[in-house]
């Protein structure tokens, strides 16, 4: 039997002689090319040359083609950058954990062992079950339902004591959308309190981007905050989530949710529903890159992040494995997909150099996401990941990020000769897109086109090919939209309501080869998952058997 990743050479292509490149405008889709559209009304030199110069077509990134349960859902820089480096389209964390639950998987049999687990500890010792995530339907790194089919079963299981430490988004779903969801889950709770013997609340919360959902260390403060909040209860209090969120926001007139502070439910002056020894807690996210650090606070022995205080000795469960390589955390309610023989696999165990280049906030992507929820290197002989520290400013105040360091680096090595294939990510459409800043998101654009006008010479000074494309929609639909009219929702002023989540429009693909003749390939449903194969075709090689097809001929 042969080497399962050996590389055959191409037929009739020899490849470009210089590097490939793949280049994602992260959050940079195709809108109406209307008001609304942060990339149209940018000014985009570049991109319009690309346009009139280089072969060119649109890509699905959302729905079915990134493995989500459904073409209603958006895609995301996870799914996305996972379809781009496997090369074919799994079900993600999404699809994965709303099936289990249909299913009955996450409580029984040998899968639901984690489950029992946790529910048999917090049942025999009179303990709490506490859940904590993100409160919404955006169904990126977390869905509501999912909570409430967990919340549904321990009632059934007579599971007497329940607390729910909600994390506020406004950034995947409405920025200013958070009542609806603690409104329903305040009903959920009260209809199961109806029993007589259950004490379900919500005992603490906060916007995602000032507590807990920090990413790739950012920012550990972040998560000290959320440990604080949520474990020690310690934070200003409230009576209720619904007052404490509009409390914080009366005081802080347009603060979007995502930037709402901490709070803790109180009663009297205590806290309500602090962790402590003999309680378990479950992620109920189930994305890996804003869960991995919480992880490490519940289960590190050694951690010097920050001062834990005294740690409750909790039977911790992730919704998901958030880290496989890492192994975080120790137990998780459902399998994570199983991403294998990636491009960055290949193209390592094939001898070839490879860089990986963004900054803080979008590095794990070109790397851990990219190479299917893998930490490390393949060969770290053959692999140069490069992390540029991202701004920890917000980042509407510096839409520019960090898109002329990375540039600069990578222009450096791309000029040594060093390196046949390089991925990198310019953070800033999707980073400052979700702010719902509508100027700035036109100057990240413009900040993400300046710099292709200083890497495009440089792919052609050294007879390479570079593939500009982007992960999923942001800036580019900048408004909330009436489903019915197709016209701007408005606020109590008149002004257009900010949308600051993705989009499901699809993202453009220009393949820039100067001197070498392209010619697209007729590609039924084309998508993200498909560029895998086209970066081997460009170096080359045929793609493996099981690859989606090349968009070239």
């Amino acid at each position: 039997m042969g080497d399962p990743f050996e590389l055959r050479k191409h037929r009739a292509f020899p490849g470009v002689s210089g590097p490939v490149a793949v280049c994602v405008m992260d959050g940079v889709g195709i809108g109406r090319q209307d008001a609304s559209d942060a990339v149209h009304l940018a000014r985009t030199p570049n991109l319009d040359a690309l346009a009139a110069t280089a072969p060119g077509l649109h890509l699905a990134a959302h729905g079915l083609a990134v493995g989500m349960p459904s073409d209603d859902d958006m895609g995301n820089s996870e799914v996305g950058h996972n379809a781009i480096g496997a090369g074919r389209i799994f079900d993600q964390g999404a699809k994965l954990v709303q099936h289990a639950i249909q299913a009955g998987s996450v409580f029984e049999g040998e899968t639901g062992a984690v489950w029992r687990a946790l529910t048999e500890r917090v049942r025999g010792a009179g303990s709490t079950m506490h859940f904590l995530g993100l409160l919404s339907d955006g169904n990126v790194h977390s869905h509501i339902h999912h909570l409430f089919a967990l919340l549904r079963r321990c009632d059934a299981e007579e599971i007497r004591r329940v607390r729910v430490h909600v994390l506020l988004d406004g950034r995947d779903v409405p920025e200013t959308s958070a009542l609806d969801y603690v409104d329903a889950l305040e009903e959920l709770l009260e209809s199961i309190g109806r029993g007589g013997d259950r004490d379900y609340r919500i005992a603490s919360g906060g916007g995602r981007m000032l507590v807990t959902m920090d990413r790739y260390e950012a920012d550990w403060s972040i998560v000290e905050r959320g440990w604080q909040t949520h474990v020690h209860g310690q934070g200003r209090g409230f009576p209720n989530a619904r007052t404490a969120i509009q409390t914080l926001r009366d005081e802080r007139p347009g603060t979007i949710d995502q930037d709402l502070p901490a709070f803790v439910i109180t009663e009297g002056s205590e806290p309500v529903g602090p962790v402590r020894d003999g309680d378990a807690l479950v992620l109920f996210n189930f994305r890996g890159d804003r869960a991995i650090e919480l992880s490490r606070a519940f289960e590190e022995e050694a951690f010097d992040a920050f001062d834990r205080g005294a740690r409750p000795d909790v039977a911790y469960a992730g919704m998901m494995e958030y880290d496989g390589d890492l192994q975080i955390p120790n137990q998780y309610l459902v399998a994570p997909p199983a991403i294998d023989r990636t491009l960055g696999e290949f193209l390592a165990r094939n001898g070839e150099r490879q860089l990986a280049i963004s900054e803080t906030q979008k590095y794990g992507h070109v790397t851990y996401f990219w190479n299917g929820n893998r930490s490390g290197h393949f060969d770290p002989s053959l692999e140069t990941y490069v992390e540029i520290p991202s701004d920890t400013l917000p980042f509407q105040e510096r839409p520019w990020m960090k898109a002329a360091e990375i540039t600069d680096r990578l222009i450096a090595e791309l000029r040594s000769g060093a390196y046949r294939h390089a991925r990198l990510n310019y953070a800033n459409g999707d980073m400052v897109g979700h702010t719902g800043s509508y100027e700035a998101a036109i100057q990240a654009v413009e900040a993400v086109d300046l710099q292709l006008g200083r890497l495009l010479p440089v792919i052609a000074e050294q007879a390479g090919a570079l593939i500009v494309t982007a992960d999923h929609g942001n800036a580019d639909q900048m408004f909330e939209l009436d489903e019915k009219t197709g016209e701007p929702k408005r606020d109590e002023q008149g002004r257009p309501r900010a949308k600051t989540s993705h989009t499901l429009n699809p993202v453009p693909c220009w393949i820039y080869a100067p001197g070498t003749p392209l010619e697209l390939a007729q590609v039924p449903d084309a998508g993200l998952a498909n560029l895998a194969a086209t970066v081997l075709h460009l170096m080359g090689y045929e793609a493996p058997d099981d690859y989606r097809p090349s968009l070239l001929r």
